[in-house]
């Protein structure tokens, strides 16, 4: 592998590190709010799948001898304070709906960019990256009747 798909593959690994940390973050926030029983399966299904793809995503790092990578404080601090406001107002389901929506819909988009931005990455980390975009237009297609 040259330098430039290393230091690609590290990059995008390490994006998705960030990106599944504030995925599950968001979402044990947004769960408990959750009264649909059917719902609360859909979200906990990605949960799950977010952790998994977490777990994949830490091996792969330690294999290139790397940490990870955590959320910004900023992105952190905005999410939590954005999620808890929306909740007290508003805690139906059709609000934790928009907001796992919007998360979803920024970390698809947000992914996408790294994905293209560290296009020589291997095809390991491309992987990783394709699955926490497809679990996240899963959920986000799976919310639509709860908006």
């Amino acid at each position: 592998m040259n330098n430039q798909n290393q230091d690609d593959t590290i990059e995008l690994l390490n994006e998705c590190d960030a990106g599944v940390q504030m995925a599950v973050e968001a979402i044990n926030e947004i769960l408990p709010a959750v009264k649909d029983p059917a719902m609360q399966k859909e979200v906990q299904l990605c949960l799950e799948q977010h952790r998994k793809i977490g777990e994949q995503t830490a091996v792969q790092l330690h294999q290139h001898n790397c940490e990870g990578k955590s959320p910004s404080p900023i992105a952190r601090g905005m999410s939590w304070l954005r999620t808890n406001v929306k909740l007290s107002m508003d805690d139906s389901d059709a609000a934790a709906a928009d907001l796992l929506t919007d998360g979803c819909n920024m970390g698809v988009k947000t992914l996408t960019q790294f994905k293209n931005q560290y296009s020589a990455a291997d095809s390991a980390a491309q992987k990783l990256a394709d699955d926490i975009i497809h679990s996240e237009q899963q959920l986000a297609d799976g919310l639509k009747s709860y908006l």
